[in-house]
């Protein structure tokens, strides 16, 4: 079989994050390899971060609630298949993609599955060993199919911005949530660090979910001079070209940091019971940008959970909102756009 021939079904179906991550590997992989064809399998609402992408890479919006239990997959299987693919990049390694990547097997075509580490991740989390960055790991899967990885990925273009909206600079994104309790700032804390920021002139701009994550950004908006939420008013590509106006952008260890890293735009994260140790700091962002406590039970895991072990959250909240807002000024202070 020749090269040319050669076509790539790539399957990462979710979670936003960890999609927004494989962008910069999977747009590097495919311009670098133009006799391949690529086609990304993801959810719909995913799909939409894929903007620009390269000629040779297609994207297709699957949702899961359409393929449930092992007949759903097979289903699914079958209409993959139709592409004819001539390998499969497994980059999110679950259940549903394992059998999915059986039925290719079984066809004889090759598989390579992005490696999670779980059999290490509990001496990794006692000894506090570094992993290995996502972005690697992603990496690695195309290596291991015999392609070329040059690395060229440095941001989408620039997007279109809303009609009604205009940034007055310095401006400075923050958002506040993240799946896990765990993994975000206290609310209390977060608005003292707003107050602080907005005191020294800067525009501040709040992003969040719909529902009960933009409310409660709107309430403090509202008692905040100099503060705006732009939670739920925007899709998600003049989200991103929000992001991509900010001076900087502040984050939990959240989907967010990945997507503002999609626009290069400079990104400050709070960790708390994750780390940049456990190898998810943003695509082409500097981790001198991560504020971390630095105490003996971080991290506690590798991706956050619903409750901290202590009880306490100290890794949060001994975080003070004047330090926050001091590292956050300094790194505006350098930034330049």
């Amino acid at each position: 079989m020749s090269e040319i021939e050669r076509h790539i079904l790539v399957l990462r179906f979710s979670a936003l994050g960890d999609v927004a991550m494989t962008l910069p590997v999977v747009y590097s992989v495919a311009r670098a390899n133009p006799e391949v064809r690529f086609t990304m399998v993801t959810r719909p609402f995913f799909s939409r971060l894929f903007i620009d992408a390269p000629s040779n890479l297609s994207v297709i919006g699957v949702d899961p609630k359409d393929y449930k239990g092992a007949l759903g997959l097979w289903r699914l299987f079958l209409r993959l298949s139709r592409l004819k693919p001539t390998d499969v990049a497994d980059l999110h390694n679950v259940l549903r993609s394992w059998m999915i990547d059986n039925y290719f097997r079984a066809k004889g075509i090759r598989v390579v599955m992005v490696d999670k580490m779980r059999s290490g991740r509990s001496r990794a989390l006692k000894d506090k060993i570094r992993q290995k960055s996502f972005v690697d790991r992603y990496v690695e899967v195309f290596s291991d199919l015999g392609l070329k990885i040059p690395g060229s990925f440095s941001a989408l273009p620039e997007l279109s911005a809303p009609d009604d909206f205009e940034v007055r600079h310095p401006a400075v994104g923050i958002a506040p949530f993240a799946r896990y309790l765990t993994k975000t700032y206290p609310p209390e804390l977060m608005v003292e660090v707003i107050r602080n920021i907005c005191r020294k002139g800067v525009s501040v701009y709040l992003f969040g979910g719909r529902g009960e994550e933009a409310a409660q950004l709107e309430r403090w908006a509202g008692e905040i001079d100099g503060c705006r939420s732009v939670a739920g008013l925007y899709p998600i590509e003049q989200e991103l070209r929000l992001m991509q106006e900010m001076d900087l952008m502040v984050s939990m260890d959240s989907a967010n940091q990945h997507l503002a890293s999609l626009v290069a735009t400079p990104v400050v994260t709070l960790w708390g019971s994750t780390t940049p140790r456990c190898g998810f700091v943003p695509f082409g962002q500097s981790e001198s940008r991560s504020i971390v406590a630095g105490l003996e039970c971080q991290p506690c895991n590798v991706a956050g959970a619903p409750a901290c072990p202590r009880g306490d959250l100290a890794c949060m909240r001994e975080l003070t909102p004047e330090s926050v807002a001091s590292h956050i000024l300094s790194e505006l202070a350098s930034t330049k756009k």
